[in-house]
């Protein structure tokens, strides 16, 4: 989960073009961009003071820390990790900013040479009764063959990707439509999450049980008043298992085969 966080990250800031410092397995440290800063780092007046004076503004340079035991000890930053504010609030960000984007590998090639369309989703799956758990899955489907590829963002970044299309290359045409291919991906997950032990699930309907018939124990000899029917409400939502999915960006991904 780590390192999905990381990879994550890594993605954002790289399509909101702020500049990185330096990465480690643990730890990236960026430079933001001002609108970045703006949205990110909570600086209203300063922000205003700058724009009303004609001040020149510098963006803030932050350092988030995503695996405390990769990193040396003396490194300062701040810890971000799921169930953070500071991962919602670039999770919201994400969604303004790079809610889709359109990515190209660069090789170093004298010749012609054919990109292939991926398509890339990030997801935020969370499972929530009683207790709430986010896990983040990135997945990519080729649009020429259909293969699926899991942990899409590790592949991706190990490879330079640009915005614009390197010399020397050309984009192959997607076969399979980008909204086809959402709903490719959306069926392979939802697979993915039915094959998955729910034992959490269980638990929960078993506390809920546990809790309503204490509940009953409290009201048994009497009739039943309407604090009681708000109560029994109350502790079906609390205990009620669910799975949320939610897609946090995507893009179209042109690859050499």
């Amino acid at each position: 989960m780590k390192n999905e966080i990381h990879l994550f990250l890594e993605d954002y800031f790289k399509a909101t073009e702020c500049t990185f410092l330096e990465k480690t397995e643990g730890s990236l440290s960026v430079k933001l961009t001002p609108a970045i800063d703006k949205e990110l780092m909570n600086r209203p007046f300063y922000w205003h003071y700058a724009e009303k004076t004609g001040m020149k503004a510098e963006p803030l340079s932050v350092t988030f820390i995503t695996d405390q035991t990769k990193i040396p000890a003396d490194l300062e930053g701040e810890s971000i990790h799921f169930g953070t504010p500071r991962l919602q609030q670039i999770f919201q960000s994400a969604k303004e900013h790079t809610r889709f984007i359109r990515l190209y590998e660069q090789r170093a090639t004298g010749h012609r040479q054919p990109l292939h369309p991926w398509l890339l989703i990030n997801v935020k799956v969370s499972y929530e009764a009683n207790h709430k758990k986010d896990i983040f899955y990135s997945l990519g489907l080729n649009l020429i063959n259909g293969m699926i590829q899991e942990e899409f963002m590790d592949v991706l970044n190990r490879k330079q990707l640009v915005s614009k299309i390197p010399d020397f290359s050309f984009t192959i045409t997607p076969l399979i439509k980008p909204k086809s291919g959402v709903k490719r991906l959306q069926r392979f997950l939802t697979s993915q999450l039915e094959k998955e032990n729910h034992q959490w699930a269980v638990k929960a309907q078993k506390e809920w049980e546990e809790d309503s018939l204490l509940l009953d124990s409290f009201y048994e000899d009497e009739e039943k008043p309407e604090a009681y029917f708000i109560e029994k409400a109350a502790l079906e939502k609390q205990y009620s298992p669910k799975i949320d999915v939610n897609i946090i960006n995507g893009g179209v991904i042109y690859l050499h085969s």
